[in-house]
């Protein structure tokens, strides 16, 4: 008896050990994901789901009113979001938030005025957050306390004019800010200027110093998205109004262009969004206002230039769409179809498959993912 006894022990520790594998497995599949929406419409904030990026599939968990959260970010350990209000007037604020990564609940910290009109960006390093005011023209920094609630906007950094638009670059607008890879430098486009701002981070002060040292683009460029290749190498910046994508090399703060492709070949004044595979290996640029799609660009791993392989329609106004962290999936936040599309991703051949599993939500323009 004794030993039939030990030998179901065992064969229950076995069984346990095997629920617990599958657990963790089942873990790496679902994605917490976050969605930010306009809602001046039926949406009436920001939207959580469970995302399995080995099936594709998306589960609704909750939902959260705020104000036009445009755009948001989670911390690195996806207990904080950050979400912008992007409103048009002296409300314009920055929200703080817990994050249940199991419930999908957000509960609000706290909120802050940006001190700067619709804030469409926002980024953090862990110890200070960003905002990149749009109309306002200014990049607003934010300290934090020790819960990850916001300090009251310390600094405002000003963009500029100076680009050939009489219209679209009349008055200064900054469109991202965002930390170099090396967490030494702060990048932001200054849209109407036709250049990108390069802050030193101070390591004694929230603020960044000194005045910011400018890098410029071609004349009516437009720049409004940044990102950096996941080895840090290269740095891929896409012109609103151009419709072009200007490759840099980036070392220790500098950026040097190394070429400039086309993403929007109709010219239509509306690119947007600019995202790496997490391999490093294909680059997708959205567009919208004519042919609204998503340029496909394989990228030569030895110098970061760019090669078009393809283009892949979507909705209407795809303003940001973004990769699971396991690179088999791209979901496009369509703004006028009201709707996130669904692609399956080739990582071989970069091409998108539309997988019809759309998640339909309305204006949907902002999409976050947290392992």
């Amino acid at each position: 008896m004794k030993k039939l006894f030990f030998c179901m022990i065992a064969i229950a520790l076995i069984a346990c050990g095997k629920q617990s594998t599958k657990t963790g497995n089942e873990s790496k599949k679902e994605l917490a994901m976050l969605v930010g929406t306009y809602t001046n419409g039926t949406s009436k904030g920001i939207y959580t789901f469970h995302f399995n990026q080995e099936t594709g599939i998306a589960q609704p968990l909750d939902s959260i009113t705020v104000p036009n959260p445009s755009y948001l970010t989670p911390s690195a350990d996806g207990k904080l979001v950050y979400a912008v209000s992007e409103m048009s007037d002296s409300t314009a604020a920055l929200n703080a938030f817990t994050f249940d990564r199991q419930t999908g609940s957000l509960h609000l910290l706290n909120r802050q005025l940006t001190k700067g009109a619709d804030p469409c960006y926002v980024s953090t390093n862990g110890k200070e957050v960003l905002t990149a005011n749009y109309s306002g023209g200014s990049m607003s920094v934010f300290g934090l306390n020790k819960d990850g609630s916001l300090l009251p906007a310390d600094t405002l950094f000003s963009g500029n004019t100076g680009g050939p638009d009489p219209v679209r670059q009349a008055q200064a607008h900054v469109h991202c800010t965002l930390f170099s890879p090396d967490g030494k430098y702060i990048f932001a486009t200054d849209f109407s200027a036709d250049r990108i701002l390069r802050f030193i981070v101070s390591p004694n002060t929230i603020a960044p110093h000194p005045l910011p040292e400018a890098i410029k683009v071609d004349a009516d460029f437009g720049p409004r998205h940044l990102t950096f290749s996941p080895n840090g190498k290269h740095a891929y910046v896409i012109g609103e109004l151009s419709g072009k994508i200007t490759i840099f090399k980036y070392n220790d703060g500098n950026l040097s262009a190394i070429q400039t492709v086309i993403a929007d070949t109709l010219q239509a004044r509306g690119s947007a969004d600019i995202h790496l595979s997490p391999d490093g290996r294909y680059l997708y640029a959205s567009n919208r206002l004519k042919g609204d799609g998503i340029a496909i660009f394989k990228v030569n791993e030895e110098n970061g230039t760019l090669t078009k392989v393809s283009y892949q329609a979507t909705g209407i106004h795809t303003r940001n769409f973004n990769i699971t962290p396991n690179g088999k999936y791209l979901l496009a936040a369509c703004r006028d179809s009201n709707v996130i599309q669904v692609f399956k991703r080739d990582q071989n051949t970069g091409l998108l498959i539309d997988t019809g599993k759309n998640i339909k939500l309305d204006k949907p323009v902002c999409i976050r993912f947290i392992p």
